[in-house]
């Protein structure tokens, strides 16, 4: 027996060893496995997309969530022999990672903007690399086994030959186009954002009511109003029956007398407020398409730094904040004020990554068209290649509630905006002449390149194909594509997901995975989310360090299903570090008792006591049942099984059962075949959760030549009872 097996089990002195071991022998790649006759030219495949983190630092909580719940799904496939690929990668996060050296620079006296864009690009890639390298070493210690020799970044020279490939082919197509629209503005970001990258915070304010003629109308942001001169209402509001479509009204307003136009549409809420409304389409996404539909005059009243322009006279030129009581009190002194709701709450439109209130504006910039007919997939658009794969079941969501929001917020999908006004990221491909247009490839010195940056999720959206080698027509696209799962947290189902069904979809005519496993978020012991401000983050690395990576991973998925947000606990940690003990010291015994492990030989038939012939047919009928459930994807039940039955059966009952048989001489030799190949057994079931101490004493076992990765998961008869 090792003499390791006399100490108690010691992860710091293991782990990176155990890894070492395991990269050393190439079977992270599925391609070797074939080579070394581990796995069969003709088995199946299985294969994952790592969501690749941000490289704007280290991993948190949520990427151990995330990587053990893959790794699981990994080791198991690997071990029922199919080729298993788990592509690693990293993000650039355009917006994240400009900010973040944008803020770094200003602490070290640097201004982005006077040290200009190529030496500002130079800092960023710096930091990248840096950031990238810890990432990678972070994934090793929680012990990811990613196919390292494919590794991909989203803006790599491969991934960037597929960003403007699909660029110029959806230009090509009538799906890109550029526009005025009214996008999202952050005025501290200085960019537009999607509207996936808005979170709206509920703050309490004032809710005003004006007289507007013979209306009163309410608003929230009185400073919007300098250009209001249409006045909406329901066709069916008895209200204002009176009053006719297009009809004109003279009345006093904030800078003196205008001319305002009746509007009666179907849009309005007639239970909102008075039910009559004045529209800003500068500032407004529904007042903008009311004006379209109309064709109604647009005014811009807030410049892109939150200020107001010259059409609101005494006040131009102040930040909105600072002129909102003002232009009340200027109102009131008019007799327009009729009332102010104080306790009135808000949603308000807020930037995730910089915090910046967001200010609607009609800005020139890159769309692509969600709703325009493709002729090349049988005239379908965008939205509906994004919504048949789920509606016809190509594409399941676990869980399935989450495919009502997904329906949801594609049927109410807007032209989605690509450009950013920042430096780093995909420069789009689009080159100009005079009032010439080029897209796609630099054509030559004479022409200016686009200054704006692709959305993080243009790129993001390629991920599962971009991957393994599109453009080019690879060996690896076709042996791997469509990935088998993606699995993602709740939160960037709309962000990321469906944004890799589109391009999938329209450009490879295929969807980029069968199965969407969203887990939930994962929170502090209170149930709060981990953030800065609350100082409660957890560094995952440092628990490693201290509880081993196999304890943090089974914490990571015991008892948490799909979709569920957990709350992390330390003491679930602490008592995963207790089972790798507790699997530690059955291995001892079972080995002590094994009479010299050299010259131990199980007989070819096993003779199993029928006390031991039943217990056998106990793990088999577990076996079955598991196996059932690893291919559902319910890991996280599987995960508890085992637990229990090795620590309460296996340890408590067989192994204490097995001493007494052994020490009186009955049946010891049933009774030690049976603690040995249950011992193998499950070795290999808990491999995929807790692969290093499962490596560690399978390589103490006697004639065991492969490592226990990419051993065979065990057979079984399933029981039909």
């Amino acid at each position: 027996m090792n003499d390791k097996l006399l100490k108690p089990y010691n992860p710091k002195e293991t782990e990176e060893r155990i890894y070492k071991l395991w990269e050393d022998s190439g079977f992270f790649n599925p391609d070797v496995c074939v080579e070394k006759g581990i796995t069969k030219s003709d088995a199946p495949y299985f294969s994952i997309v790592l969501p690749p983190p941000n490289a704007t630092g280290v991993l948190h909580l949520g990427h151990a969530l995330e990587d053990s719940m893959q790794d699981t799904m990994i080791r198991y496939n690997r071990m029922q022999g199919k080729k298993t690929l788990w592509l690693p990668g990293t993000d650039h996060a355009a917006i994240a990672t400009d900010s973040k050296v944008t803020k770094i620079l200003e602490k070290e006296g640097l201004n982005k903007k006077d040290i200009g864009r190529e030496k500002f690009l130079e800092h960023v890639n710096t930091f990248v690399e840096n950031s990238r390298k810890t990432i990678v070493s972070q994934l090793r210690k929680i012990g990811a086994s990613l196919d390292w020799s494919r590794e991909a970044f989203t803006l790599d020279e491969a991934r960037n030959t597929a960003v403007k490939t699909t660029f110029k082919k959806m230009y090509d197509d009538g799906l890109i186009y550029r526009g005025n629209r009214v996008v999202n503005w952050d005025p501290k970001g200085q960019t537009v954002i999607s509207d996936d990258e808005i979170v709206y915070k509920e703050q309490k304010g004032k809710f005003y009511t004006f007289k507007y003629g013979p209306f009163s109308i309410s608003t929230a942001r009185p400073e919007t109003k300098f250009g209001d001169k249409y006045v909406v209402m329901h066709p069916e509001d008895k209200r204002y029956a009176e009053y006719k479509q297009g009809q004109k009204i003279k009345l006093e307003w904030i800078n003196g007398p205008i001319e305002a136009t009746i509007i009666k549409d179907e849009m309005i809420d007639m239970e909102f407020g008075t039910g009559a409304m004045t529209i800003t389409p500068w500032h407004s996404h529904e007042d903008f398409t009311l004006a379209l539909k109309y064709k109604l005059e647009k005014e811009q009243i807030i410049d892109k730094y939150g200020k107001l322009l010259p059409i609101a006279e005494e006040f131009a030129g102040m930040k909105i904040n600072d002129a909102r009581e003002k232009i009340v009190e200027k109102l009131k002194t008019k007799g327009l004020l009729v009332s102010i709701d104080e306790n009135y709450v808000n949603r308000v439109a807020t930037a995730e990554r910089t915090g910046g209130i967001i200010e609607p504006q009609i800005m020139l910039q890159w769309f692509v068209n969600v709703n325009h007919k493709i002729p090349s997939r049988n005239n379908k658009s965008l939205k509906e290649l994004m919504l048949n794969p789920v509606q016809e079941g190509k594409i399941k969501i676990i869980p399935s509630h989450f495919e009502k929001v997904y329906y949801n917020w594609i049927e109410n999908l807007r032209d989605w905006c690509i450009s950013r006004q920042i430096w780093y990221g995909h420069r789009i491909p689009v080159f100009y002449k005079g009032d010439e247009i080029i897209v796609g490839e630099n054509p030559g010195n004479d022409w200016i390149q686009d200054e704006d940056t692709l959305d993080t999720w243009f790129s993001s959206g390629l991920w599962t194909f971009s991957t393994l080698g599109w453009p080019n027509q690879t060996e690896d696209l076709k042996n791997f594509h469509p990935t088998s799962v993606i699995n993602p947290g709740y939160e960037i189902l709309f962000f990321w997901v469906a944004r890799m069904i589109l391009m999938s979809e329209y450009l490879i005519d295929e969807i980029p995975f069968k199965t969407v496993y969203l887990h939930g978020m994962l929170r502090d012991v209170k149930g709060q989310k981990f953030s800065k401000s609350l100082d409660n983050g957890i560094d995952p690395i440092e628990i490693i360090e201290k509880y081993g990576a196999d304890a943090l991973r089974m914490s990571m998925i015991v008892g948490i299903g799909p979709g569920a947000d957990a709350k992390f606990d330390i003491q679930k940690v602490k008592a995963y570090s207790k089972f790798s003990n507790k699997i530690w010291n059955a291995a001892r015994f079972v080995m002590e008792n094994m009479n010299n492990a050299k010259n131990f030989n199980i007989k070819e038939k096993l003779e199993y006591d029928e006390e031991d012939k039943a217990t056998d047919e106990e793990l088999n009928s577990l076996i079955g049942e598991i196996t059932k459930e690893m291919d559902e994807y319910k890991f996280y039940i599987v995960a508890e099984k085992l637990y229990h039955y090795t620590w309460h059966t296996f340890a408590d009952i067989i192994i204490e059962r097995s001493k007494k048989k052994i020490l009186e001489n009955k049946n010891a030799d049933s009774a030690k075949i049976l603690l040995y190949m249950h011992l193998i057994t499950l070795l290999k079931v808990l491999h995929p959760f807790m692969p290093f101490v499962t490596e560690e004493i399978w390589s103490m076992l006697p004639n065991k030549k492969n490592l226990l990765m990419v051993e065979s998961w065990p057979k079984h008869k399933l029981n039909d009872k």
